[in-house]
């Protein structure tokens, strides 16, 4: 399980440090996407086979699958973690999570989120305005 808070730099050639605590959990290789709320989403290789096999069962004649499926892989990359505990985000993650030099990477259970330090502060501030009442909403869920 992923959880915590981090920030790091990254560069203009697109190297981020994975925090220590992620690297063993994700792996070597591990796959970066488009993420939700203007963020990335990194998967381990085994949670990524997962959520294949779910997003194989979608119904191709549903134009909304169709097109989140889409957006879904064609920005899906294999990153390899280097020496230094970096990867490299291509420029087409870069600019949909608007990453240029102060991030924060996050664990959410399954996953890793990559967020530029801005839109996560102002995602928080917003988040924490109404908490209370998604919280209470979360009852429907069983928690």
């Amino acid at each position: 399980m992923f959880m915590g808070e981090f920030q790091h730099s990254i560069d203009a050639k697109g190297r981020l440090i994975v925090p220590a605590k992620f690297r063993e959990k994700l792996g070597n290789t591990f796959v970066v996407t488009r993420g939700l709320d203007g963020c990335l989403f990194g998967y381990p290789l085994d949670e990524w086979n997962k959520l294949e096999e779910k997003l194989n069962e979608m119904p191709l004649a549903k134009k909304d699958a169709r097109l989140f499926v889409r957006f879904f892989y064609s920005a899906a990359t294999e990153c390899e973690i280097d020496k230094q505990g970096r990867i490299n985000i291509p420029q087409t993650l870069r600019a949909h999570a608007q990453l240029e030099k102060s991030c924060v990477i996050i664990g959410v259970s399954n996953r890793i989120e990559i967020w530029d330090e801005a839109r996560w502060q102002s995602f928080t501030k917003e988040a924490e305005m109404s908490f209370d009442d998604i919280a209470e909403s979360m009852i429907d869920f069983g928690l």
